[in-house]
């Protein structure tokens, strides 16, 4: 039914819809299920997303290394108790990516979205979302199926996995999702969606994968609250009537040029980056004995 971003936004606005309502009915047309069928789906990933992201913000979680065993709590406490310098908005939305991240980390239950290793992202801008404005559950399911019909165009055109195109490629394509998902919610046009998707993959252009030790942990969890925090403020320029002047499919062309021209060590080996410095390679050594 669409390929590009700019194929989807022209369904919707020559149907004078949403974006989500065209994923919506190829997703009827693919499966054959009904939207009642659909939405009862989209809650069973989105509960699994809510305790995922409140689980470790009360306690911290044992993983293989500990890497960032109550980084979420730290945060949840920092936020609760100061606010931060970017507000309790801001900083609960980081505290709840890091918690999933946790949990996925300590072998929980996550919703990879799209990926594993970026399953922080689209759940605390959902969650956020949810509680800022008081929102009802389908109007979360409309930001998830936003988001994942921008995913849907990533993975035909480019690529989600940070093995073939860095972390940007993961943490940056659910910035994205997650960006037009928060613009959705707010009220936004199709146009300000992919604008939003824009602004987040250029924010991120290039970004490497270099998991410390090869565990996704370090900096997976840190790049989780940033991006994150990079999918809100994008919703925000693209809600302002910012152009995306580059075309958010370009963007996304580029985007797996720049991955394939990363060197391996950057792609998800652990041999470049964060993970070769020398504490990189010490915390590696301490674990597997390496």
């Amino acid at each position: 039914m669409y390929n590009t971003v700019s194929e989807l936004c022209k369904l919707a606005d020559e149907k004078n819809t949403a974006i989500w309502e065209i994923v919506l009915e190829n997703e009827k047309a693919v499966t054959g299920k009904s939207r009642e069928d659909i939405f009862a789906e989209l809650k069973v990933r989105f509960d699994v997303m809510e305790k995922s992201a409140h689980k470790a913000l009360d306690r911290p979680h044992e993983t293989v290394g500990n890497l960032i065993r109550g980084s979420a709590f730290t945060q949840n406490k920092y936020t609760t108790e100061n606010g931060g310098i970017c507000g309790p908005f801001m900083n609960r939305a980081m505290a709840l990516a890091l918690s999933c991240c946790e949990i996925n980390a300590a072998m929980g239950k996550i919703c990879a979205a799209p990926t594993a290793g970026s399953c922080g992202i689209l759940p605390a801008v959902l969650i956020s979302m949810k509680e800022r404005y008081a929102l009802e559950e389908d109007k979360v399911y409309e930001g998830m199926l936003t988001a994942s019909g921008i995913g849907a165009v990533v993975m035909k055109n480019a690529t989600v996995a940070g093995a073939e195109g860095g972390c940007q490629a993961e943490c940056g394509v659910a910035a994205a999702m997650a960006a037009a998902a928060a613009v959705h919610m707010c009220g936004g046009t199709s146009a300000m969606c992919a604008n939003a998707c824009g602004f987040a993959l250029m924010n991120v252009m290039g970004l490497v994968c270099d998991p410390v030790a090869g565990l996704v942990q370090l900096p997976c969890a840190m790049r989780n609250a940033s991006q994150a925090v990079n999918a809100l403020i994008c919703a925000d320029m693209a809600l302002s009537g910012a152009p995306c002047l580059i075309p958010v499919d370009e963007i996304i062309e580029a985007m797996y040029r720049v991955g394939k021209a990363l060197p391996s060590a950057l792609k998800e080996t652990a041999e470049g980056g964060l993970a070769a410095t020398p504490e990189g390679k010490r915390i590696s050594k301490e674990i597997f004995g390496k």
